[in-house]
């Protein structure tokens, strides 16, 4: 008797994840037949030999004999309180113990408050680039993503009034990715204040996500969304993961601010969906106080001599050096977005470049179509590697988009001839 075969949801299939997809299965199959890869699609810093702070691994391992029950739904009261008290410190308004909602990290969080706000149809103004998993999950939660333009040639910014323009009587949040993923571009605070006034005008959500607050280079400022939106209903996400380089423990949390009264309803939503999965993992909490109360780790690798600047810097330096790239520098988070240009960008298609690079080079990046935008000539790296490995890996992109060049000419002398 033959097995009828499982059905699947039928929305999956508008659903793009190609951080983890197609290529990295390749790659997958590569790494097994016995070849050496640089990955670099993935921001995870412990793959590329960062460790979370030892006082965060001292305060898990101090409670880990606590860890045992579920905790509230929302999480753990001192680490609801110790968020509370960072985001007080920004100025967040309302920011108290009982309107932080700790998650498995941003991700769950996303979900979550996506599934507590929409209904089938509503929508949601997305950055284009975004990272991917909002989309994701704003069609999985039957909602529509529609897409505001962050554009190279303005700094990767955002535009107002494009941002207004996209408004209909079915939308009900604007999703910000501040500092973003992929482009590393760091939103002013008169932008942001723009667009928070564009959300209380409209009784819009403010989503804001935040989890590469602290990642910051050669100057460049991080405003948080929340303080500027006042009364306006505002959740603000961070968590351990980037900042802190504890990817694995999964510990990210959110905070609603704004009128009590208008984010009531939410709030109620938030706290039922918490609940239906429980808790969040436990141990992780414990380190929550320490990492935003604690000494911060992330700025030595930030500043130039740590790490971090230093990888940012040689991508910088390789991509001024290249006749093939451009570049918007990355004023924070954890990746760079080079554009291919000149005569290897006629003709260019990021997905067939990206695979091309992993078959004849062993190096994986992130196709840039792969952000929800139409242009198909940038693409993703992160900054965790050495420099020196960065500059290498830019040697072989080079070698890749040399070979486009060539060939373009090639094509283009014969059809003269």
């Amino acid at each position: 008797m033959s097995i009828p075969v499982l059905k699947i949801r039928t929305r999956l299939s508008e659903v793009r994840y190609e951080i983890r997809g197609e290529l990295a299965r390749r790659a997958r199959e590569l790494e097994a037949a016995g070849r050496t890869l640089v990955k670099l699609n993935i921001g995870n810093p412990g793959a590329f030999g960062f460790r979370a702070p030892a006082h965060l691994q001292e305060a898990v391992a101090g409670n880990i004999a606590a860890a045992d029950p579920y905790t509230h739904q929302q999480g753990l009261p001192a680490a609801r309180e110790a968020i509370a008290a960072f985001h007080r410190a920004r100025g967040t308004p309302n920011a108290c113990p009982e309107r932080v909602f700790i998650g498995n990290g941003v991700s769950e969080l996303i979900d979550l408050s996506l599934r507590a706000l929409l209904d089938p149809g509503d929508e949601v103004l997305l950055p284009a680039p975004d990272y991917p998993l909002w989309s994701a999950a704003t069609i999985l939660n039957d909602g529509v993503p529609v897409y505001y333009d962050c554009r190279p040639e303005h700094g990767f910014l955002p535009d107002p009034a494009q941002i207004e323009a996209r408004i209909t009587p079915r939308t009900r949040a604007i999703v910000l990715i501040n500092p973003n993923n992929p482009t590393g571009a760091s939103y002013p605070r008169v932008l942001l204040e723009r667009i928070a006034a564009i959300a209380a005008r409209h009784g819009l959500l403010l989503m804001a996500d935040e989890i590469y607050d602290s990642i910051v280079y050669d100057g460049t400022t991080f405003q948080p969304l929340a303080p500027l939106a006042g009364e306006a209903p505002c959740l603000s996400l961070g968590g351990l993961s980037k900042v802190h380089r504890a990817c694995g423990w999964r510990v990210g949390w959110a905070v609603l601010s704004g009128d009590p009264i208008a984010c009531g309803d939410f709030h109620h939503a938030m706290d039922l969906l918490g609940a239906l999965r429980l808790c969040a993992n436990v141990p992780g909490q414990f380190a929550i106080g320490a990492a935003l109360h604690g000494e911060a780790t992330i700025a030595p690798l930030c500043a130039p001599g740590g790490r971090l600047h230093e990888a940012r810097r040689a991508v910088i330096e390789a991509v001024e050096a290249s006749e093939h790239l451009s570049l918007v520098p990355p004023g924070a988070a954890l990746y760079a977005f080079p554009r291919v240009v000149g005569p290897a960008a006629r003709g260019f298609d990021d997905h067939r470049f990206a695979l091309e690079l992993l078959e004849t080079e062993g190096v994986l990046v992130v196709p840039g179509s792969s952000f929800n935008v139409a242009w198909r000539d940038h693409f993703r790296v992160t900054l965790l590697p050495e420099p020196d490995v960065l500059r290498d890996v830019f040697a072989r992109i080079d070698r890749v988009l040399s070979r486009h060049a060539a060939a373009g000419h090639a094509r283009r002398s014969g059809a003269i001839a």
